[in-house]
């Protein structure tokens, strides 16, 4: 395929003698325009399918259920010394116990042309366990159950990481955006102009994917609930906890189809360089290093980081404590439970693709629907924290259950597209997969700071869940005061000098364009 490139000229005397261009030809090449790597429509359209199935069905709901349920299974009451009472309600269960990787892959992902064969490595392993959990569907074997729920939430991370950082590059070689590319170079448009189209192209393949992956998911729970009948899941114990093991390799099952296109229509688009001296062995521990000590220089990059990890605390914190809440006053079977993700999920693309609309329609910057979505989450948190003061409201009904499921879908899941978009638009050109790494690394880690501390002040407070949402309310405030100071375009500048230095001091050659 033949290849254009729009870019400035470079006259002879302004390179060096090695024949390289200068640090500031270099930022200046960062406009070129390489069709060879333009997204074409089966590219992207593949990109959004693959979501479908990493949907998080088998490695974040079913499988963790089933995890749970094959523990209790297993257990006995603690009061019992014999061992031979089963977990009855909410009683203390006892089992048989005997006695930053992620990140430094993410630093190889943005060298070389391999980074594709690492999300197709973490998929293959994740839909293996899916199929693995067909095997331990028993009490018995709740052991195994240990080792393919680690396993698979560990791959699971792994796959929606990898392919997160992905989009960045798609949404910048979109035909439209490489034309307006163009036009900067050629001064027809000034810098502002180009980074709010190349925002914008991002927002659109995030929200676009997780509608499309809303819609499918719909259709893969429609299908679930047939299987959940045909296998009378409500029958008996040991039916429901067979009919979980099915839904997990069904998931397993779709999750390979969907995958297949992505695999085989993605382009390798070229990373960075290596740095003279260094080899893949050590680059990804050297970059690790680097990206963790030139953070703070980087300083809207961190602000933003501590607001991911605020609100991302407080977020996941919330949810855990609305399902602690959840499990006290229903109980949901497998099917029941698949019920309630339809409404979550049918919520979901309405609520997504109402925010793109509405951005779309607006011209509005990422950081203003991300303000606008922490609202949502403010409130939510507001939601809990007046069941502390009334028993008829703040998640004290089965009805609320429901409620809370098609508000967290409309109003609240947005959050997953929107937070991820704006790493974007404060990480340096060529670090994606990097920094992406890092910044889940934290949204995990958060995970399980905000659960201790509301567990300590649940205790204080005599088992009133409620108050909890006091804590988490507060958090959730501080958050959204941070992401208000961010400035965007200092963020590009500072990324901008980020890359100079690096080049500068490390010899590395940064592709920023592809």
């Amino acid at each position: 395929m033949a290849i254009e490139e729009v870019q400035l000229e470079v006259p002879l005397e302004n390179r060096n003698d090695a024949g390289k261009l200068s640090l500031a030809e270099e930022q200046e090449r960062q406009w070129s325009v390489d069709r060879k790597w333009t997204t074409s429509r089966a590219e992207l359209w593949a990109y959004y399918i693959y979501y479908i199935g990493d949907n998080g069905l088998a490695g974040l709901n079913f499988g963790p259920s089933q995890f749970q349920n094959l523990l209790y299974l297993a257990g006995w009451d603690q009061a019992d010394p014999t061992r031979s009472t089963p977990c009855v309600g909410d009683a203390v269960c006892v089992l048989p116990f005997a006695g930053s990787i992620r990140d430094v892959i993410g630093a190889w992902a943005d060298y070389g042309t391999w980074r594709p064969n690492i999300l197709t490595a973490f998929t293959a392993v994740a839909i293996a366990v899916s199929f693995g959990w067909l095997g331990v569907a028993n009490a018995a074997k709740w052991q195994a159950a240990v080792g393919l729920y680690i396993v698979g939430l560990i791959t699971y991370q792994g796959t929606i990481t990898f392919w997160t950082a992905a989009f960045p590059a798609l949404a910048r070689n979109l035909p439209h955006v490489q034309e307006e590319r163009g036009k900067l170079a050629s001064g027809v448009v000034t810098r502002e102009q180009y980074d709010l189209t190349e925002s914008l192209a991002r927002n659109m393949v995030q929200n676009i994917a997780f509608a499309v992956q809303s819609a499918g998911e719909l259709v893969i729970l429609a299908v679930m609930v047939g299987i959940l009948n045909g296998l009378r899941s409500d029958a008996s114990t040991e039916n429901n906890t067979w009919a979980f093991s099915v839904l997990i390799a069904f998931a397993g099952g779709v999750w390979l189809l969907c995958a297949l296109p992505w695999v085989f229509l993605e382009k390798k688009r070229p990373g960075n360089d290596l740095p003279p001296g260094a080899s893949m062995v050590t680059i990804g521990f050297v970059q690790t290093y680097v990206a963790f000590r030139q953070c703070l220089k980087l300083k809207q990059t961190f602000i933003y980081l501590v607001f991911y990890f605020l609100m991302g605390d407080a977020l996941n914190t919330t949810v855990t404590v609305i399902g602690t809440i959840q499990n006290e006053i229903v109980y949901y079977s497998t099917l029941q439970l698949t019920y309630l993700l339809i409404v979550g999920i049918f919520t979901q693309l309405i609520g997504i693709y109402a925010f793109w609309r509405v951005q779309k329609h607006f011209q509005l910057s990422t950081k203003t629907m991300l303000i606008f979505n922490c609202i949502w989450i403010i409130l939510l948190a507001l939601w809990g924290l007046i069941g502390v003061w009334t028993p008829n409201f703040g998640f004290k009904h089965v009805w609320e259950i429901w409620a809370y499921q098609a508000y967290y879908g409309m109003m609240v899941c947005p959050w997953y597209a929107y937070s991820m978009t704006f790493v974007s638009e404060v990480i340096p050109h060529g670090k994606e997969f990097l920094f992406y790494a890092l910044f889940s690394i934290i949204g995990k880690t958060s995970s399980f700071i905000g659960p201790f501390v509301t567990s300590a002040i649940i205790d204080r407070a005599n088992g009133n869940n409620s108050m909890a949402f006091a804590f988490l309310f507060a958090l959730t405030m501080v958050s959204v005061l941070i992401l208000f100071v961010i400035d965007v375009p200092k963020s590009k500048r500072e990324c901008e000098a980020f890359l100079q230095a690096e080049a500068e001091q490390e010899g590395l050659e940064v592709k920023h364009g592809d």
